[in-house]
């Protein structure tokens, strides 16, 4: 297909070697590059099961000057399109300070003998990760002229997807589920999307009627298993070449990564996976996938021998890795690393929510998944041979109990005071 005029101007920014789509499960099951395939791959997905496709790249295409320039870096650069060659074509309405986000040392927050990192994601322009995955996303929905974008989203994702169709100019709707947060409602509204807001159940068929009525490209989830934009994990192996950079080009022990579908999980361990490929590194950190107990889609797949399984729903508030359908994708790469497969409870959550809150650092209480299921896998007795990261996805604005620390209402004498300081522990 002949693309808009937009990736035109998009051939400067980001000189890809992006080649096609190609089934994770099975890389001979090929397709042109555009447009993109929204609903898993056509010849291998049933009724009952969807495969995701993802980007391929003829990585012989890339010259070894040009290898070199993008890993021989000293520093992270601020924009992840400075990662263009090996993302897919982006738009250039889209180079927004995506990425580059901070690397902070917690070490003295955990009981082990090696450094303990968390790169917050909480730092991107709508303060998470999905920022990343719908920058190649919402590229693709606009540089193969799509009138607009819609996302089936808890929050992250609605709010990410609006903001970049916005800077694109196009129209996006955002199906979010009745009963979330009232701010995260009005935060995802801000940037100009249509906001609906409807059962749970119902999410997915709502985007695909505006899917099949209006042409709108879905930059999430509308299959029986997920499966997602092809385009959209690619930006999240971004996160990889900057956590090599910043370790001073070298790869972690081990990565602990929030996990629900199980895109960031995928293109975490892709991107580690590529630098291995292209011999920049000689190996890929253990990759450990913390999802929520109970609903445990990737160890359930696991433990099944299947490729993605959906399980009943148990009450947790980490709304936003929430899921009780599974992906492919998850399955593939729990297959291939040395990590583990870690189940986290609430509990666990805001206790680590508590611990890096103290730190500095205010996460929902799903971005904290990683270091909960890190805390977890440590007192069961792990031990790493290296650097341990965690990612730590979005801030603690969007959390579904924000509001849950208030303030302490006082008289303004000097003994009402001293008296509520006192019990908080502060005194002369």
């Amino acid at each position: 297909m002949s693309l808009s005029e937009p990736a035109v101007a998009a051939a400067d920014l980001s000189p890809s070697v992006a080649t096609g789509q190609r089934a994770i499960h099975d890389h001979d099951l090929t397709y042109p590059l555009w447009p993109p395939l929204v609903a898993g791959c056509p010849r291998s997905s049933t009724e009952t099961m969807a495969y995701p496709l993802e980007v391929a790249y003829d990585y012989a295409a890339l010259a070894p000057d040009v290898v070199t320039a993008l890993f021989a870096r000293d520093d992270v650069p601020a924009d992840a399109s400075a990662w263009a060659p090996l993302l897919p074509p982006l738009h250039p309405g889209l180079v927004r300070g995506i990425g580059g986000t901070s690397l902070l040392d917690a070490s003295a927050l955990f009981d082990t003998d090696v450094p303990v990192l968390l790169k917050d994601e909480s730092r991107n322009p709508t303060w998470s990760h999905k920022d990343r995955l719908n920058l190649c996303a919402v590229s693709a929905a606009a540089l193969s002229g799509a009138p607009g974008v819609v996302v089936a989203s808890s929050g992250n994702h609605g709010a990410s997807a609006a903001a970049m169709a916005a800077a694109v100019g196009l129209p996006c709707v955002v199906v979010m589920s009745t009963g979330g947060p009232p701010a995260v409602e009005s935060f995802v509204g801000a940037y100009g999307a249509t906001v609906l807001s409807v059962p749970r159940d119902a999410r997915w068929s709502v985007v695909k009627d505006i899917v099949d009525r209006l042409g709108f490209q879905p930059v999430s989830n509308q299959t029986v298993t997920h499966t997602g934009h092809p385009f959209g994990p690619e930006g999240y192996k971004t996160i990889a070449y900057e956590l090599f950079v910043e370790l001073g080009h070298r790869v972690p022990a081990a990565v602990f990564v929030p996990a629900g579908y199980g895109e960031l999980l995928y293109g975490v361990w892709k991107g580690f996976e590529e630098l291995r490929l292209l011999g920049v590194a000689d190996r890929v950190p253990a990759i450990h996938a913390a999802e929520v107990a109970g609903r445990d889609v990737i160890a359930s797949a696991l433990r099944s021998g299947l490729p993605a399984v959906t399980v009943q729903a148990t009450p947790t508030d980490a709304y936003s890795v929430a899921t009780t359908t599974g992906g492919y994708r998850a399955t593939h790469v729990m297959t291939y690393t040395t990590g583990s497969v870690v189940g986290v409870d609430d509990a666990g959550m805001l206790a680590a929510q508590d611990l890096l809150a103290r730190f500095g650092m205010w996460q929902e209480l799903s971005g904290v998944i990683g270091v909960a299921g890190l805390r977890r896998r440590l007192a069961a007795g792990a031990t790493f041979d290296g650097p341990v990261v965690c990612i730590c996805t979005s801030s603690g604005f969007k959390d579904k109990n924000a509001l849950r620390y208030q303030p302490i209402a006082t008289a303004a004498d000097w003994a009402s005071i001293s008296a509520v300081l006192t019990a908080r522990g502060i005194t002369a």
